[in-house]
C-alpha cells in the first residue's frame, strides 16, 4: 500500500529525494499542475510521495526523448491506486469518508484536513472525488434537506472541500494540450462537481480556463472568443440558470463545442441550444472526455 510521508515534504527535501532542482519543479507545478502540494499550517508546501513518484516518471519520460510538456501530460495519464487489491482501496475509501463526515459535521477543520490529507496521499485524486467526496456532498445535500444538518454545517463542509480542490489546481491553464474553459451560467454558485471535472481533465493533460460560479454569459463569449477553446463546459444545479440564458447558449454553440453539466441540465435542453448533456459524474465524464 502506497503511503506518504505524515508530515510532508519541504520542496528542498523533495528536490534531494527526486533529483530535480526546486526552480525546475516549481516550474513543472506551475505549468504542467504535475505536483499536488497541501499547505502546513504555517502556510508552507508540503509534497507528498505521490508528488516524488510523478516527478520520477517525469524524468523517465524526458530520458525518454519527450519534450516537458509531453512528459507532464503522459504523467498526468497514467492512473494509479494504493493497491491492485481492491479490497485495499474500498477499506481506505470507507474508512476515510466515514472519518471525513464525522470531522465536518463537528465543524473540526484540522481533523477534516486530516483526513484529506491521508486521502489524497493514498488514493488517486479520481478516486477520492469519485469515491468519496461527491457520495459525502450528495448525502449531505440529503441530510440538510431532511433537517439533520444545520446551513452553517453544510456551508462549512462545502466551503472546506472546495478549498481543497481549489488548492490543487495551481497552473492548470499552462502545457500545450487541449483547452477547456468552464464556468457556471448567472446565479449558480454550486462550482464543486465542475472544479472536480476540471481537475481530472488537467491531470489528462488538458488546459484548464477555469471562471467559475455565477459568470456573466458575455465574459464567457467573450474568454471563448479570445482563448478559442475545444470545449467550453457549463455547469448548472437548477434548471432554470440555463434556461435564463437558453439563447445565449444557442448562441454560443454556433461557435464552439459547447456541454452543459450538472442536474440543470437536460438532454431536451442541451439539443435545442445544440450542446451536448453531460450526465455522468464528474470524474467519468473528464476520463472520457480526456479519451476522445
Amino acid at each position: 500500500m502506497e503511503t506518504s510521508v505524515p508530515s510532508g515534504l519541504r520542496i528542498g527535501a523533495l528536490s534531494k529525494r527526486a533529483g530535480v532542482s526546486e526552480h525546475v519543479l516549481r516550474a513543472w507545478e506551475t505549468r504542467y499542475g504535475l505536483l499536488t502540494p497541501t499547505r502546513s499550517p504555517g502556510g508552507y508546501r508540503l509534497y507528498s510521495e505521490s508528488d516524488v513518484r510523478r516527478v520520477q516518471r517525469m524524468r523517465a519520460f524526458l530520458a525518454q526523448g519527450l519534450s516537458a510538456a509531453e512528459a507532464a501530460r503522459a504523467v498526468l495519464a497514467e492512473r494509479s491506486t494504493v493497491a491492485a487489491d481492491p479490497v485495499s482501496v474500498r477499506k481506505v475509501e470507507a474508512g476515510g469518508a466515514a472519518n471525513l463526515r464525522s470531522a465536518l459535521d463537528e465543524l473540526d477543520e484540522r481533523a477534516a484536513h486530516h483526513v484529506l490529507d491521508e486521502l489524497f496521499g493514498t488514493l488517486t485524486i479520481e478516486a477520492v472525488i469519485r469515491d468519496v467526496l461527491i457520495p459525502y456532498l450528495h448525502d449531505l445535500g440529503d441530510r440538510w434537506g431532511r433537517g439533520e444538518v444545520s446551513v452553517g454545517q453544510e456551508h462549512f463542509a462545502s466551503n472546506l472541500i472546495r478549498s481543497r480542490l481549489a488548492g490543487l489546481a495551481p497552473g492548470w491553464g499552462g502545457g500545450q494540450g487541449p483547452r477547456a474553459l468552464l464556468a457556471c451560467p448567472p446565479g449558480e454558485l454550486h462550482d464543486i462537481a465542475l472544479l472536480s471535472f476540471g481537475l481530472v481533465l488537467r491531470r489528462s493533460g488538458w488546459r484548464v480556463i477555469y471562471l467559475g460560479t455565477d459568470s456573466p454569459m458575455a465574459d464567457v463569449e467573450h474568454a471563448a472568443g479570445v482563448l478559442q477553446p475545444d470545449v467550453v463546459m457549463l455547469s448548472a444545479s437548477d434548471p432554470e440558470r440555463f434556461e435564463r440564458v437558453q439563447s445565449d447558449l444557442t448562441r454560443l454553440s454556433r461557435d464552439w463545442p459547447v456541454a452543459l453539466a450538472g442536474p440543470g441540465a437536460s438532454s431536451e435542453l442541451a439539443g435545442a441550444v445544440g450542446a451536448q448533456y453531460v450526465d455522468s459524474d464528474p470524474v467519468t465524464a473528464a476520463e472520457q472526455w480526456a479519451d476522445r
